[in-house]
């Protein structure tokens, strides 16, 4: 994967000493990270609302004082974060068939420690990739809503139509309007919602 400034890991460990670790192997490899030293810490960037806006994901440590990283995991899957932001959890020996049930459960994978470094990389940079791809198809799934709400009724309507592979004539008789007000409504969709044909309206509608 291409290194990229857009990109960040958040590390989540109450050990200084891993969580610096992991800052200087990450900058090492032309990563950005941010760290936290417990899961309240990181919770309460959550509760201001955090939605990921570009790549990132999550290295999250099993066992911590006070809230757990399962814990905090929970919290980001009610909140709808897993996928925008995978999860990888650090575990010791005897937490790997925890951190294999939380994967069943949708965490991006599991590295014990001592981990190799160059293991622990791909799978963050793996993780970046799958959360490029979910903020990037959420980022168009929001572009296309905003299109949709700039059609009026009229324009709905001929738009359904459309889509359902009907001709002008027939949209028409069905909205009993005339067929040169269903051109002029059917220009307007195709310019509002950027497309070129009723294929590719139809297709841009299936990311909805």
């Amino acid at each position: 994967m291409e290194r990229t400034l857009d990109a960040t890991v958040f590390i989540v460990d109450d050990d200084a000493g891993v969580r610096e670790a992991l800052a200087w192997l990450l900058r090492s490899r032309r990563l950005l990270s941010e760290a936290y030293d417990s899961a309240e810490a990181f919770e309460r960037i959550l509760q201001r609302g955090f939605v990921p806006s570009q790549p990132c994901c999550l290295l999250l440590d099993v066992r911590m004082p006070g809230m757990s990283g399962l814990a905090l995991f929970d919290k980001l899957v009610e909140r709808g974060l897993s996928e925008a932001m995978p999860v990888i959890f650090l575990t010791g020996h005897a937490d790997v068939p925890t951190a294999v049930d939380m994967v069943k459960r949708g965490a991006f994978d599991f590295c014990e420690k001592p981990f190799s470094d160059n293991a622990l990389v791909d799978r963050i940079e793996q993780a970046l990739r799958r959360s490029a791809q979910v903020v990037q198809a959420r980022r168009e799934k929001l572009s296309l809503q905003a299109k949709l709400a700039e059609l009026t009724e009229r324009e709905r309507d001929v738009m359904r139509l459309v889509v359902e592979g009907l001709p002008n004539k027939l949209i028409a008789d069905q909205l009993d309007i005339s067929v040169r007000t269903v051109e002029v409504h059917r220009a307007r969709v195709f310019d509002k919602m950027e497309v070129k044909s009723a294929v590719e309206l139809a297709n841009l509608l299936r990311n909805l």
